[in-house]
């Protein structure tokens, strides 16, 4: 699989020494409802928001595959933090679909934090030199810490067509209301966002053909090995956050049974139990094979790039379609150890229940949904159309 030895194992290195500083601070994200100002800092400080920003930039420009592997360790301490930290890498790689003169302003320090609304719920009236947005988007995840953001929204043409166009504003632009109160992922502020008035440059749009993967054809010709099909990146970047996940439900529950008994019963220690060992190596099983997984849609990821060719219909449809079975089956697994913890687990001081919230509440986003998800995959491997723009 393709990844780039220069600064992959000292940013996981990094990642994995601010490891312990984030996992203390995971019940203050969740309580204040976004991930303390400290994490953001000491992500910073590692490099990771340099990670999608182009190397012509000052940035690291990563593959998708040492991408994934931070992003799982960042899981593996605050899932709200490593889903925060997948929207602002994925973003900025989105960025670099934009004209050269936008992303000269966006990259202008090297490291950004890009947030988006991608349903669109805007506006655009086009006026000289650019278009007026208004609108509201709903679940704008790390929008509250971004320096940009994206604004999905549609212009009506002269002949009363609509047409979807992509704006990205500096987040002044942007009001951020209080409405993000959920039971899990809550660290992440996905908040809703409000655009007013805003006056938008034409360079700082796009439209959904830039989105196309491999064209060769976008504004910025050298994008250094990573010209992706948009979605299936995004999936790919997403995954690592439900493998991260699943792997420190395992490690949690493990660190917790020297010397815990089974109350009412004669088991003094529950390790002791076969049907203890049995879910642990259910769980375990089940997060090697979903890692093994995604090995091959990474390897297809990259591997179209590295060929200049676009991905088939039934690639992109099979990497949603494993996506989404990563989804179910990671979650599979931390209900498997949730399933055989004690009462004592459900205590909000305890940081097992945040995982198994966490995952849960985000297997429900849209775009993951095992089940979506596996019915595209499923319809092409029957011979019909996936049934979906999104693949």
């Amino acid at each position: 699989m393709a990844t780039s030895d220069n600064g992959l194992e000292a940013m996981l290195e990094a990642v994995r020494g601010i490891a312990p500083a984030i996992a203390a601070n995971t019940y203050e994200a969740e309580t204040r409802r976004w991930i303390p100002e400290e994490n953001i800092e000491l992500l910073e400080k590692a490099g990771v928001f340099g990670i999608a920003v182009p190397e012509r930039f000052g940035g690291l420009d990563l593959p998708v595959a040492d991408q994934a592997r931070i992003l799982t360790e960042i899981a593996r301490s605050c899932g709200s933090t490593s889903w925060v930290s997948m929207v602002w890498m994925s973003s900025a790689w989105i960025a670099t679909l934009y004209p050269d003169r936008a992303q000269e302003e966006i990259f202008a320090n090297g490291s950004v934090r890009i947030s988006g609304g991608f349903t669109p719920s805007g506006t655009l009236v086009p006026t000289e030199g650019g278009y007026i947005l208004n609108g509201t988007w709903r679940f704008n995840s790390g929008v509250r810490g971004a320096d940009w953001n994206i604004c999905a929204a549609l212009v009506e043409r002269p002949d009363g067509t609509h047409e979807e166009l992509f704006a990205i504003v500096p987040i002044k632009d942007v009001g951020i209301g209080d409405d993000w109160n959920v039971f899990g992922a809550a660290g992440t502020g996905s908040a809703t966002s409000t655009v007013k008035d805003a006056f938008v440059p034409a360079h700082r749009i796009v439209d959904v053909s830039v989105f196309d993967s491999s064209t060769r054809d976008r504004w910025n010709q050298d994008l250094n090995g990573r010209n992706y099909n948009l979605t299936s990146y995004i999936l790919a970047t997403c995954a690592p956050v439900y493998i991260g996940l699943a792997k420190a439900a395992l490690d949690l529950f493990i660190e917790r049974l020297p010397g815990k008994g089974i109350t009412y019963t004669g088991w003094t220690e529950q390790r002791e139990h076969p049907h203890t060992q049995l879910q642990v190596a259910i769980a375990a099983n089940k997060i090697a094979s979903i890692e093994a997984l995604q090995d091959t849609w990474l390897e297809t990821i990259q591997g179209r790039e590295d060929a200049g060719e676009k991905l088939t219909t039934e690639e992109k449809a099979t990497i949603r379609g494993q996506v989404g079975y990563a989804v179910q089956t990671t979650k599979e697994a931390v209900e498997a150890l949730y399933n055989v913890s004690s009462a004592s687990t459900i205590l909000r001081s305890g940081d097992f229940q945040r995982v198994y919230r966490d995952i849960a509440a985000l297997s429900l986003h849209g775009l993951l949904t095992p089940v979506s998800s596996l019915e595209a995959q499923g319809r092409v491997l029957v011979g019909l159309e996936p049934g979906t723009d999104y693949i």
